[in-house]
């Protein structure tokens, strides 16, 4: 997620492409970690939180990528060519005929309100009405085997409590027929799904799941539903305590403490001055209505929900009459209605369930734009520059569908991408040091645009809010201009119509498209279709060029006085006045009780605990619904791969994935070594890959080269790659020695097969042209990357402390804390100083990176073009290729470079020897404002050269659901928990995620051995826990791909030198995981060599560790 996009989720298809784009851009970024990971967070994956929508009122969504179709914006009647060349949303006459048979499918316990085909996706719709309950079902058949289930209740808050985020939680510990303590774990631990989450929006609550194997579908949907119609949290007020708040006392002379799961989790949040931010913004102008109230919860007031208000609140909102259920795959639609009348036949009609969660229109009621001042926490070496952040209420009424569009378009052209104008003028303003505020957030009833800067000094608060309204004074004035528009049209158009989820399942992004307006008692199909109000937008400005969007501009921002101004400014007191703030609050809450009343709670914690610690009974885990062994596929799924060295005599080899259909889309990577570069220019390379697309190349500016990619491909971004690769000669599935590994510049795009010229000559003039001569451009992205960095420490410190600790014993992990770790904060501190005093230098050095890798006599050598498609692609891009290859710079008959499977790679020796120096194995802490920690440690678990089996995914997936579960989050009362293993440089490390604990997390780590010892024994005799952890590690293997991503994934495979026989030996040894191989692991994880640690923490909380006797090497960082 770009940091400056923080509310991009308009449109349907957007939401879900977003996610695709970064979740492929990982994919192949992070090929040097081939990794099992478990992690034990909270309903909300961590790595979906950005991705699957607004979660809650502080997550405002993912960015954007540079991505268009081609919209002829010259002439009145031209359609975009997108519309012919991506081909696959319009399925084949015979799947046509068979979905178009599950229409109007009936149930005796089911009234049918409408039928509706949603043409753009292939959707055929049928929405229902329970007779008895008055709950709403719309199901949506599809040819997609990634079926869908979701259940929505609008529940709109009156308070800062956090009610609906603690029933969120609350609602999946344990039900009236799935007897466990946490249902929710179970599946996690040992389904095959593909997604099963929850999240809380400000005014909605959605519970969701997915599963391409059917029986694990009805398993999954079963237990939802019962849990959020029949949850044990309200009946149990110990559910309320461990996942809301709860008073904690020990001994009756230690302070009280507050102690919860989502306590925690906003403590976290309400540390992050962005955080604190965007609460502050949508409270200002959303004065009158729901939106103004925190529906996550607010430290302070979390502790004034009682268990009554908690459980009324359920009994209030969560009746079948206040709910959308939604269904969406290729699964029986009959067996849809039949799974769900067994829940909602439990209920009556609640007439008044709807009524009382309807939200109100908050008016357009300021006379005048409003200014408001807030502290933010920072740290003492931060200097004292503050945010500043421009927020309108967008809309009183309801959007039109052609509205709708038409303010996604605007919101594209003014913020979208950097070369954006509301956006490049801020950032070339030299105000501040990164955009705050992301434009236009339109997930809830009323849309808010917002937009600012951080790291602006006091003197220049007002002129940035002064610059911002004049900006959009002169976009009313002057318009935009006819290559702007294409470009942003065509880059909304290519994401809808392609419509990639990546392996975020499509019937959720469809689902959450119709929430927009199915929650609001609108057209739930209506929301999910495009096609007229493009239409008409086209027309619109075929007609008047961009009157339309000037207008807009001048109705619902220029002139709209429902405004304000959001000022934060530092305070390096704020973090410890409000742990003080707290402590005070507690010892008066201590002081106004007896002996009798704090016994109590003594006692209390003791049930908590115990009951937290207890074992589920037998009988208990016998409730929850599971699959078999012989449910699971045996075999790896392969994709195609097709190399060909040499390709036409070009030197290049060129890599091809041919599958069933791309929607007429032609994938591309063009890999670039760039193992000529000196080590220490290294670090560089972010920024460089930054420059490729922000700085202008050949003839273009940087506007005018971000227009061109806008209006002819999909999408195009360059990044560094590191693979850890497989020595020749070494044994497959052993611990490497990190000395073998390939080092690529990646330039990745997209575009409908007519236009891969385009493509290509965008690849080849970035690589040859871009402008690096910039230097107001490269001290922007340093401001903004500096900005980045230290905004990601303090909110995902867990990250960075993995980093950190791989860092220590391995030199892929060295060279990615270089370029991406803590240690790149200081590098881009370093590179800004430089650039701003020294710019000639730091030329010099951008210069040598490109004449290094474009060096004539080997880079041709280096270059991989790596290409999915279809048949039908392939044979109209070939041209295209053969083309390409013969203009790419090096000569096809030079040298070659270094073997890198045989030799280790030049960068080894220095780097060890830096190692040595820079990375020692030691305990560091890193001190930053915050009210919650990040606590990692780890160390080396498999020596190189030693053989690593398939079972160690198990084993540490099995620890992460399990053992960090219980102890990190749900006794410890953390947000999250992590366990990683690496296989290929045999590093293990433990993760919290906003950790109220730091020495006691570390304490739990080192007793993880122990635990899963006894684990190995219980299984023994106890082989259903053994399936659940199989089950639960194949499906980290198994999860759906879109097209790019299967090229992507093969990709990696040959990249890396991995053959297919090791693969299907892994899965085979995950198949037959046995309790000897959890002995044995546990063993290593006891044994654990040159362990260490790395937290990220505040002075206050590693000053109390010292006294516990955990001792760490401290840094300042903000």
């Amino acid at each position: 997620m770009q940091f400056h996009r923080l509310a991009k989720m308009a449109f349907l298809a957007l939401t879900a492409t977003r996610v695709a784009t970064a979740f492929s851009a990982a994919t192949l970024r992070s090929v040097c970690a081939s990794s099992s990971l478990a992690a034990s967070t909270s309903r909300r994956s961590l790595s979906n939180a950005a991705a699957v929508a607004f979660l809650d009122n502080r997550n405002r969504g993912a960015s954007a990528s540079n991505t268009a179709g081609r919209f002829l914006s010259r002439s009145a009647a031209a359609a975009s060519t997108c519309t012919s060349s991506i081909t696959a949303l319009r399925q084949s006459t015979v799947v046509e005929s068979e979905l178009e048979k599950n229409l109007g499918v009936s149930h005796p316990a089911f009234d049918i309100i409408s039928t509706d085909i949603v043409q753009e996706f292939g959707a055929y719709c049928t929405l229902y009405r329970h007779k008895e309950s008055g709950a709403e079902l719309l199901s949506v058949s599809t040819d997609d085997d990634n079926k869908c289930f979701g259940i929505t209740f609008r529940t709109p808050p009156t308070d800062s409590t956090g009610v609906p985020h603690i029933l969120e939680h609350s609602v999946l510990c344990g039900s009236r027929k799935y007897k466990t303590k946490d249902p929710f774990v179970q599946l996690l631990q040992g389904s095959l799904q593909t997604f099963l989450n929850a999240f809380t929006y400000p005014d909605r609550t959605c519970y969701v799941v997915a599963s391409q194997n059917t029986k694990d579908f009805y398993n999954l949907i079963n237990v939802y539903a019962d849990a959020v119609f029949h949850p044990r949290a309200t009946s149990d007020p110990m559910v309320h305590a461990q996942e809301g708040w709860h008073l904690e006392l020990e001994k009756m002379e230690e302070p009280l403490t507050y102690k919860g799961v989502v306590y925690n989790e906003m403590k976290g949040v309400y540390s992050s001055p962005d955080s604190l931010m965007q609460r502050d913004a949508q409270q200002s102008i959303f004065p009158d209505n729901t939106y103004g109230v925190d529906s996550g919860g607010s430290p302070v007031e979390i502790p004034n929900l009682s268990f009554e208000q908690f459980a009324e609140f359920h009994q209030k909102f969560y009746h079948p009459g206040n709910s959308r259920i939604f269904f969406a795959g290729d699964d029986d639609v009959a067996k849809r209605l039949e799974i769900m009348d067994e829940y909602l036949k439990d209920f009556g009609p609640s007439p008044e369930s709807k009524p009382a969660s309807t939200i109100q229109w908050q008016k357009k009621t300021f006379d005048a734009p409003k200014k408001i001042r807030n502290p933010y926490p920072a740290g003492n070496d931060q200097p004292e520059t503050h945010m500043i952040m421009v927020n309108w209420l967008v809309n009183d009424r309801p959007f039109t569908p052609v509205e709708e569009i038409t303010v996604t378009i605007l919101d594209h052209l003014l913020m979208g991408t950097s070369s954006s104008i509301l956006y490049k003028t801020l950032m070339e303003s030299g105000l501040g040091e990164s955009i705050t505020g992301g434009g236009l957030m339109s997930e809830l009833m009323q849309g808010s645009f917002s937009v600012g800067l951080k790291g602006v000094k006091p003197e220049d608060v007002d002129k940035v809010e002064e610059l911002i309204i004049s900006t959009l004074q002169k976009v009313v004035d002057e318009g935009f201009t006819e290559d702007a528009i294409a470009a942003s049209m065509n880059t909304i158009e290519f994401d809808m119509r392609e419509f990639n989820t990546g392996s975020f399942p499509k019937g959720l992004s469809l689902m959450l498209g119709s929430m927009r307006e199915w929650i609001y008692d609108r057209s739930p199909t209506d929301a999910l279709r495009f096609e007229e109000p493009l239409a008409e937008l086209k027309k619109s400005i075929s007609e008047s060029g961009s009157k339309v969007f000037q207008d807009m501009v001048k109705e619902f921002l220029l002139e709209n006085t429902h405004r304000s101004t959001l000022e934060m400014y530092p305070s390096k007191t704020l973090e410890e006045e409000v742990l003080q703030e707290e402590k005070d609050r507690l010892a008066k809450i201590k002081e106004s009780m007896s002996m009798e009343e704090l016994q109590k709670i003594i006692d209390t914690t003791v049930e908590l605990k115990k009951l937290q610690a207890a074992e589920d009974a037998p009988e208990a885990r016998a409730t929850i619904p599971s699959l078999e062994l012989s449910d699971l596929k045996r075999e790896v799924t392969e994709y195609p791969i097709a190399v060909s060295e040499n390709e036409a005599e070009s030197g290049v080899t060129v890599v091809r994935h041919e599958l069933g259909s791309t929607s007429g889309i032609a994938y591309a990577n063009l890999a670039v070594d760039v193992s000529g570069i000196a080590l220490e220019d290294v670090p560089l390379l972010p920024l460089f890959t930054r420059m490729m697309l922000e700085t202008g190349a050949g003839e273009y500016d940087s506007v005018a080269l971000s227009r061109r990619i806008g209006t002819h491909t999909g999408g195009v971004s360059a990044s560094a790659l590191i693979a850890g690769v497989n020595e020749d000669g070494g044994t497959e599935g052993t611990v490497s020695s990190g000395e073998h590994f390939v080092t690529k510049l990646l330039i990745t795009g997209k575009a409908t097969s007519d236009k891969t010229d385009e493509l290509f000559s965008i690849f080849d003039l970035i690589l040859r042209d871009a402008n690096l001569d910039a230097k107001s451009k490269i001290i922007e992205i340093l401001k903004q990357a500096k900005s980045q960095k230290e905004s990601t420490v303090q909110g995902s410190g867990h990250a960075t402390a993995n980093s950190r600790i791989r860092s220590r014993y391995n030199v892929v992990g060295y060279i990615n804390e270089k370029m991406s770790g803590l240690e790149s904060l200081d590098t881009v501190k370093q590179l800004l100083n430089q650039a701003e005093n020294d710019f000639p230098a730091l030329l010099a050095r951008l210069e040598n990176i490109r004449n290094t890798i474009l060096e004539s006599s080997t880079c041709r050598d280096g270059m991989i073009l790596d290409l999915t498609g279809d048949a039908a692609v392939f044979e109209k891009i070939q041209p295209s290729v053969e083309n390409f290859l013969s203009k790419l710079p090096g000569d096809a008959n030079a040298g070659k470079l270094q073997d890198f499977y045989s030799a280790p790679h030049p960068w080894v020796a220095q780097i060890k020897e830096e190692m040595a120096v820079s990375a020692p194995v030691a305990d560091e802490g890193f001190v930053v404002p915050t009210q919650v920690s990040y606590v990692g440690k780890g160390g080396r678990l498999y020596d190189i050269g030693e053989a690593v089996s398939g079972s160690s995914a198990v084993v540490s997936r099995f620890l992460g659901t399990g053992y960090m579960w219980d102890n990190i989050r749900v006794i410890g009362g953390a947000y999250g928990g992590f366990c990683q293993f690496n296989p290929r440089d045999g590093v293990f490390s433990f993760l919290s995620y906003r950790d109220p604990n730091l020495a006691g997390s570390i304490d739990v780590y080192d007793g993880a051995a122990d635990a899963l010892l006894a684990s190995a024994a219980d299984m023994e005799n106890d082989p259903d826990a053994l399936k659940t952890a199989i089950i639960g590690a194949v499906a980290d293997m198994d999860g759906a791909l879109s097209p790019d991503q299967k090229g992507t994934a093969q990709f990696k495979r040959w990249l890396t030198r991995e053959s297919p026989e090791q693969r299907q030996k892994y899965r085979d040894e995950v198949l037959n995981t046995t309790p000897a191989d959890f002995k044995a692991f546990a063993e290593r994880l006891k044994a654990l060599k040159d362990p260490s640690s790395a937290v990220v923490s505040s002075k206050a909380a590693f000053e109390d560790a010292a006294k516990a006797g955990k001792e760490f090497t401290l840094k300042n960082v903000m």
